[in-house]
């Protein structure tokens, strides 16, 4: 159930959403253990004229970057998979965008669950109450 915001440097393309959409799910998937039908991903798109790493725009370096922001419930991922997470990514967007700047940010929310769920209720609530129809 995590939230997943992606900003990339390219020109707006419903097919690139996609497949940075789907990646990132499947990754979140296979490293964090999040449920892909409840992972939602919003992908944003920024000219490379206007991003600047090193005090120099992206389009000027000839390279693209991403900013990748997922929020997660505190205490449901170890730092080695965090750390796992973090090295597919940036090797997966390398993939999709080609060249990226080094400085291509990743960073995992750890929130609390009780700060923080989908569809009107929190995931503490979400947790109690299905430890209570366990029981």
């Amino acid at each position: 159930m995590p939230i997943i915001n992606v900003s990339v440097t390219a020109t707006p393309d419903a097919t690139l959403s996609a497949r940075i959409a789907a990646e990132v799910t499947e990754l979140t998937r296979q490293h964090l253990r999040k449920d892909p039908a409840v992972t939602a991903v919003a992908v944003h798109y920024a000219d490379p004229a206007h991003w600047f790493a090193g005090g120099r725009s992206l389009a000027e370096q000839g390279v693209h970057t991403f900013w990748l922001d997922i929020k997660v419930v505190d205490g449901t991922n170890t730092k080695a998979e965090i750390a796992a997470y973090l090295e597919a990514v940036y090797a997966a967007m390398g993939r999709i965008l080609g060249e990226v700047h080094p400085e291509s940010y990743i960073l995992v929310h750890e929130v609390p669950g009780a700060a923080y769920g989908f569809g009107g209720l929190t995931q503490e609530y979400r947790f109690i109450k299905g430890r209570l129809e366990a029981a």
